[in-house]
């Protein structure tokens, strides 16, 4: 087994059993206690995981991504609100845009209520109900529902998106690192923010401060990819520089 498989399904082992100790994650892997040592301090490294003394325990962030949907909206709703409303300032009369699914990209949504003229793709039925009394084209993809986040997913998401070239996307996500960029902690959500991401000419992240020097799992792209990037000025504890040398625009609302 690689290290990075071994990694997620620590990570994954974590997720149903809440702790380990090191002894049993090498049992369970089958591989030296020094193994899962190197593998916990890399994990831990990027605020996966946090060693306590004689086992480890999922990092705090990595269990805040998992609320439902309902709790997220609650979480920092002035800065979503506020970076939705920068966000819908640069949609135009004739766009072609996917909003991904997430608590601000909702909040973007609400703003786009009163343009006219838009084709809007997305996978989240939440967004797609508040968009239905606009009057723009509403493109839905399909897919599993995720109930408890609205979310749509799966191979016929992936498909619909596949076959669309969009000229914005508007992105969520969990966390971003000025080095290792946008990732997410859902391995079966993952490849949908990917395929957007190919396929959308301009891309905008739409992140508040809390998600800034946090790395989870699996890659979606690299800081690099992001044409502008919009967050809130509530947190001031990342160095913001690293970040603003890498996109095309960096604003703080």
């Amino acid at each position: 087994m690689l290290p990075a498989e071994r990694e997620q399904n620590i990570v994954d082992y974590l997720r149903q059993n809440k702790t380990a100790t090191v002894h049993e994650l090498s049992t369970i892997f089958d591989v030296h206690d020094a193994t899962i040592r190197r593998d916990l301090k890399n994990l831990e490294k990027y605020n996966q995981i946090k060693r306590t003394h004689g086992g480890v325990v999922l990092q705090h962030d990595e269990v805040k991504d998992e609320l439902n949907f309902h709790e997220r909206e609650s979480t920092h709703f002035t800065e979503k609100r506020n970076i939705g409303k920068k966000a819908a300032t640069f949609v135009n009369e004739g766009d072609t845009i996917i909003i991904d699914s997430g608590s601000t990209t909702l909040q973007f949504a609400k703003h786009l209520i009163n343009k006219q003229n838009l084709t809007i793709i997305t996978n989240d039925i939440h967004i797609a109900s508040i968009l239905n009394s606009s009057q723009n084209k509403i493109i839905v993809t399909g897919g599993i529902l995720y109930k408890d986040n609205y979310i749509l997913n799966g191979h016929i998401t992936d498909r619909t998106l596949a076959d669309l070239n969009p000229t914005k996307l508007f992105l969520a996500t969990p966390a971003l690192h000025f080095e290792k960029g946008i990732t997410h902690y859902s391995e079966e959500l993952s490849p949908a923010k990917r395929i957007m991401v190919e396929q959308s000419k301009e891309i905008f992240l739409l992140a508040d401060s809390s998600k800034f020097d946090k790395v989870s799992l699996h890659n979606i792209c690299p800081i690099s990819s992001i044409d502008v990037l919009i967050t809130d000025d509530v947190n001031n504890a990342y160095n913001e520089e690293k970040y603003k040398i890498q996109v095309g625009q960096f604003i703080k609302v």
